[in-house]
Order: C-alpha cells, then structure tokens, then sequence
C-alpha cells in the first residue's frame, strides 16, 4: 500500500469549485483517501490545489502545423496542407504531444487519429502511443479515426481535379486517393485494436471523422456497434460554414435529427466543434446527453468561427474542453485556453455567478467522462488522485492584500504558473517540466528528423499552389448556397 499526502494553502473544491483555504489531501494507492480543508496551513510556497484538466479533443500532432506552411488557411485548405508533414516514429510523435499537454496542465488527453503515422499496422502505431502516454504518465482516450468518402472536398471533386495541370492532378490522386477498407473492416479493426490493448489503460473509441467523410451506411453501422458494445464515439460535427452548407444539401431535415434518428445521438458520443449548430440542434443534443467538445483557439485559428458556448450551456447541453493541438499560442495551455473561453462566452454585465463553475467542470469533469475515464474529475474521497497545483506567490504577484485564489486563476493562469500535475497520486509535471522525460529533447530530435524528411513530400509542395487555388475556388463558387 503507497499512502501520501499533501497540504495546500488553498484549494477548488466540490462540483462549483468553491475556495476552502487551506486543504490537506490523503492518498492511498492512487486514490484519494481523505479531503480535510481548515487545516493549519505550512510555512513555505503557496500552492493551489484544483482538478487536473482534461483534453476533450486532440489528434496527437507532434510539432505545430504552422510550421509545416498550414498557418492562416481555414480548415478545408489547412487539412489538405497535412500531406506536407513527413512520417516519423509514432512513439516520439506522441511523447511530444503528450508531454505538451502534460505541461499545460492535463492529466488526461482524447487522441483522435485523423492521421496515423503510417510506417506500421495501426494497430502497432497505437500501441506506440499507449506507451508514450504511459511513460508521459497521462492518461489516454484514443479514436480510431474512421471515413469513406469525400478525400478532397465535400462531395464531388471533380472540379478541383480538372482545374489542375497534370503533375498536380497526379499528386493529388497519389496523395487522397488511395484505397481503403470498408466500413466493416474498419470498426472491425477498432475492436481489433482494443483487443490487443487489453482494456489496460486507454479507453478505445470509434472515431468517425464527420459526417461529410463518412457514409451513412458506416454512421449507422457505428451506432449500431456502439449500441451493442457500449463503446464511445468520437466525431467532429458542424465545425465550419461549408460543412454546415454540405450537411444542409445531404439532410434537409437536419443533420442532427438524422443522427438521433439513426442511434448515434447518446450519452456515449462526443461532437467536436458544433460551431455551426443552430438551436434546436443544441436542445436536441442536450436532450440526448451527448457530450460537446469546444475547441476555441484552434476555431480561431483555422477561421471557423466561434462556437455557441452560452448557448450551449444554456440549452444544458454537457460541454468538454478541447485543445485541438492548436492552442492561442500553439503550446497545449489548458490554462490559458479556459480563461480565453470564460471571456469570449462570458454573459456582459453581471452575468452568471455559476459560470466559472461550468467553465471548470467542462475543463475537467465533463471532459473526463467524454474520455471514458472513471471518477468525477474532482478532489473528493474515493477519486482518482489526479490534480494541479498553481504556485500562487508568482500567480498572485503583486501581493497587495487577501484575492480569491479563484479571481487570479481567471484573470492570469497559464502553464508557467504550474508548480506540479499529479496524476493517479504520481507527480508527471514538476515546476512546469516532465519528469519522466526530456520534452526538448524530444522535439529538438523530431525537428532533425522532420528537416531530414522534407524531401519525401517535395513533390507535393511543389503541386501545392495549385491544389490550393483549385480547392479554394471549388469552395467559394459553392459558398452561400444554402
């Protein structure tokens, strides 16, 4: 039996993350054993103490698009630009996101894998990832990504290729238009891979792209299997102005009728993005008890808008955090991502008093469920013993009198104020920096790696103005029409 404890001069607790001054935690093999706040506080550094995050939705990227030419383009353009990224050793691909979030304050991560590696079976290269999460020490919800249609644009592509001189029309085939399984074979391969996982410590997920890359056979084929198994699914949803055009020409009665319709609106579903979701659509999720996931920065930055936040709180649809591997400033802040949501979504004037509370939950209970991990997500007796703890003499800097710790962490928190992450009762982040492993280290070798293979994807940088100019006019020949 491992026991340990630890005392803080404040701390988050319960479900509206009310301040309780100074707190001492027990833990016994991982668990918390017992919460005693009104303690005597120690001499020594101000700590607060407060749930770990949880990143509701991610996809594992090693280093940042933007540095492979994919700043500034709205997500139709920016998806299509990910050719340009060179495989690499999935293994180091994923401590590099891992431990990216792990700084930032997570001690859980949704990945859902748009775009595997490569250089093995995926059910190998998900193996790769399961170790670097345990050796990054977080815990891991991973989304086999699933999709059968629709490569290139959303719907019919021919435009786009005749627009193109003939070696950009050849890259294009090479690079989009590869074969793939049926749908059958491949949420048999989820299955597949969650066998080989063993249960373990990674929750395995169906994880359909969209419904503008899936089939409705494979929507429904998903839900079905969901039904029957009980496993979660994971899918973007109405991310940006032309997929909710496409969904409105596919489904005139709605696209989200037609996944309720079909089964796959439940409690066992979370829906990246829903920028694009009207009202009714939002009633009719939080009807279902679906799970949102809000994905601020990353919205920002591929130009998709701002999602609906009040209005999806207000609906009482159930809402996550998202990081999308694409935070304010490219570096896996949950910190600074929760606080950039509370004051974009912030009602004016006096507001809700409730709503730091909600911002909180979704930061952390909410997208902990969405990940199929067990526990609340909060710091109680019989919880998993995963928290961050704020170094509060630099977040209050000024010290001028008694602040609620709470006030600071809304108005200035960011991962440069994380003194440790904790997670199952184990310190993975100490004054801000992985233990286990040396995260510049890591991503100074995938750097090396990644401008040794620049020259694999030469082919298609050189074809890339063209691919670009074709996709953006198919587009805004089709902006609007719905």
């Amino acid at each position: 039996m491992q026991t340990q404890a630890i005392t803080v001069s404040d701390a988050l607790l319960g479900s509206d993350f009310i301040t309780h001054g100074a707190t001492r935690v027990q833990v016994v093999d991982g668990f918390i054993q017992s919460v005693t706040s009104d303690v005597a506080s120690e001499s020594g550094p101000r700590r607060l103490l407060m749930p770990a995050f949880a990143n509701a939705h991610d996809h594992g990227r090693p280093l940042s698009t933007t540095s492979f030419g994919a700043g500034g383009k709205p997500l139709e353009t920016w998806l299509l630009r990910l050719a340009a990224i060179p495989s690499v050793d999935p293994y180091l691909a994923a401590v590099a996101a891992l431990g990216r979030a792990a700084e930032g304050g997570c001690a859980a991560v949704m990945i859902h894998c748009t775009r595997p590696q490569g250089l093995t079976p995926l059910a190998e290269e998900v193996e790769a990832v399961a170790r670097a999460a345990t050796d990054v020490g977080v815990r891991l919800a991973f989304a086999v990504a699933l999709r059968d249609r629709n490569p290139v644009v959303y719907g019919d592509e021919t435009p786009v290729v005749k627009a193109l001189p003939p070696q950009a029309r050849e890259v294009l085939g090479r690079y989009f238009r590869t074969p793939s399984q049926s749908w059958r074979e491949q949420l048999a391969l989820v299955d597949d891979i969650a066998t080989k996982l063993g249960g373990g410590n990674v929750n395995v997920q169906y994880g359909p792209t969209g419904v503008q890359w899936c089939s409705d056979e494979m929507l429904a084929g998903i839900a079905e299997v969901s039904a029957s198994t009980g496993r979660r699914v994971h899918m973007h949803l109405l991310e940006t102005r032309y997929q909710r055009e496409y969904a409105d020409r596919l489904y005139p009665g709605g696209v989200v009728r037609y996944l309720h319709d079909i089964g796959l609106l439940s409690p066992r579903l979370t829906l990246a993005h829903c920028v694009w979701a009207r009202p009714d659509e939002l009633a009719l999720i939080a009807e279902s008890g679906a799970t949102i996931a809000v994905n601020t920065s990353s919205n920002l930055h591929l130009h998709s808008g701002i999602a609906p936040l009040r209005r999806m709180l207000d609906s009482g649809c159930r809402v996550a955090l998202g990081l999308d591997g694409c935070a304010l400033d490219e570096d896996d802040d949950a910190l600074r991502e929760l606080r950039l949501g509370a004051l974009l979504h912030a009602a004016p004037g006096f507001g809700d008093p409730t709503y730091r509370g909600q911002m909180l939950r979704a930061a952390t209970a909410h997208g902990r469920a969405s990940l199929g991990l067990a526990g609340t997500g909060s710091i109680a007796q019989g919880e998993p013993a995963d928290w961050i703890t704020l170094d509060l003499d630099h977040l209050d800097r000024d010290g001028i009198l008694r602040v609620d710790p709470q006030d600071l962490l809304f108005a200035r928190a960011n991962k440069t104020h994380l003194d440790e992450v904790v997670v199952a009762g184990k310190t993975i982040v100490q004054r801000g920096k992985l233990v286990s492993l040396d995260l510049d280290q890591v991503q100074e070798e995938l750097r090396d790696r990644f401008r040794r293979a620049l020259s694999e994807r030469s082919d298609f940088c050189a074809s890339w103005p063209e691919i670009e100019s074709a996709v953006t006019q198919y587009y805004h020949e089709r902006a609007g029409c719905c």
